[in-house]
């Protein structure tokens, strides 16, 4: 197996499961509604909401790079996302979650191992680091999604 292809299916699993750690981001996301989503359950953290569009935002930037697009900063509103209000809109942005993810997975298929030690359009490091790092970021949050669910049943 390539080295794109492994780090592909990293990225798949830190969304749609069967991942090494336990349950993936569309796993955590089963059964939130937006009432739960847009809650702040802890002082000073995020909302579940929050977190789905700061993902899909990292996501999706990290797609229009391997495309040949600058690596856009992602500060204040671009990396944290205004979040919705109704049900629709929470249901939009898990629905754009998924799609980013099967985007960002997509389109590996269009990237040789070769490339992973270019640098990413904008930014000084390569695109190895830059696809290892969306994966743990995915991680990363979807740990802070599976704490505040706990906190929401306490």
């Amino acid at each position: 197996m390539s080295e794109i292809k492994r780090i592909a299916d990293q990225l798949r699993r830190s969304q749609q499961g069967n991942a090494w750690h336990g349950p993936a981001m569309g796993e955590l996301l089963k059964g939130v509604d937006s009432a739960l989503a847009q809650r702040r359950l802890l002082p000073g953290t995020h909302t579940i909401w929050e977190l789905v569009l700061h993902t899909t935002a990292w996501q999706t930037a990290t797609v229009r790079a391997i495309r040949g697009d600058k690596m856009p900063q992602l500060d204040g509103h671009d990396d944290w996302p205004v979040a919705g209000q109704t049900e629709q809109d929470w249901r939009n942005a898990v629905e754009g979650l998924e799609r980013a993810s099967s985007d960002l997975v997509a389109s590996l298929a269009t990237l040789p191992d070769e490339r992973l030690g270019d640098t990413v359009p904008g930014r000084e490091y390569s695109f190895y680091y830059l696809l290892h790092g969306v994966a743990q970021h995915n991680l990363y949050h979807a740990g802070q999604i599976a704490i505040l669910k706990v906190a929401a049943r306490a």
